[in-house]
Formats: C-alpha cells, structure tokens, sequence
C-alpha cells in the first residue's frame, strides 16, 4: 500500500501526516514507515475507544443518580402526606430505616456503575499497549 493511500482518509488528524512526511524526508533504512503510520492510527482509535467507554460508563453513572434523586424526592413527598395520620411515627421509623437501607444499597451501585466504567476504560488501552509492545519487537527486529 502507497503512503499516499495509506493517509487517506487522516485529514481530521494532520500531525499523521507530519509522521508520515517526517518518515519519508528520512527514509530510514529498516523502518516501516507504513507499519509506523498504522501503529499510530491505532493508538488514536484506542483513546478514542477508551474515551467513549468512559462516556458511557457516566452516562449510566448519572441517569442511575437522577433515577435515585427521583425515588428519594417521592418517597419524601410520601413521608410527608403521612405525616398526619395517627400511625405517623411508627411509619416514619420504618421509612427512615428503608431509606437508609436504600440509600446505602444505591451507594453500591453507583460504585459498581463508576469502577465498571473504569474498568472498560483501562482495559481498551492494556490491550493497546500489549499490542504495542508486540509491534515494537517486531519494528526493532533486524530483516
């Protein structure tokens, strides 16, 4: 494949086609420029793939925040409509235990829901960086 046809397409990336001019003025023997350029491609889709696993993992951190914020708000307007009533303080010492229990529950979530995100993340760029320790073996071995 021809360096040209190789950059195709890398407009949204010009320091690519620094690299690659860059890799072309010098000529170095023994380099692949190509393979060099590939390389390089990848690590970008990497962070790309690891920054959109980050997304989602606080996106779902959020809605899952805004659901508990919603249940809490109604169970609070719940509490004080029951107020009134002659079974009140009975009540209220049950809803107070449930919500702290719910509340430590939705705690654990929401930690599960971060370190999963987390997780994603770093494993997307662990996978790139074994890959490219693999590719430099290969890049700095003699032909």
């Amino acid at each position: 494949m021809s360096d040209n046809k190789l950059w195709a397409g890398m407009g949204a990336m010009p320091w690519l086609d620094d690299l690659n001019k860059l890799a072309n003025k010098l000529q170095l023997p023994g380099v692949d420029a190509a393979a060099l350029a590939d390389w390089q491609r990848k690590d970008v889709e990497t962070l790309v793939e690891a920054n959109r696993q980050a997304h989602e993992g606080i996106k779902a951190l959020i809605e899952k925040r805004n659901q508990i914020l919603e249940e809490a708000l109604g169970q609070w307007r719940a509490a004080i409509e029951d107020v009134t009533s002659a079974e009140a303080t009975s009540k209220q010492a049950e809803a107070a235990k449930q919500r702290v229990d719910k509340a430590m529950a939705n705690f654990r979530e929401l930690t599960q829901i971060e370190a999963q995100a987390r997780n994603n993340a770093w494993k997307v760029m662990q996978d790139r960086m074994q890959e490219n320790l693999g590719n430099l073996q290969k890049l700095l071995q003699p032909k």
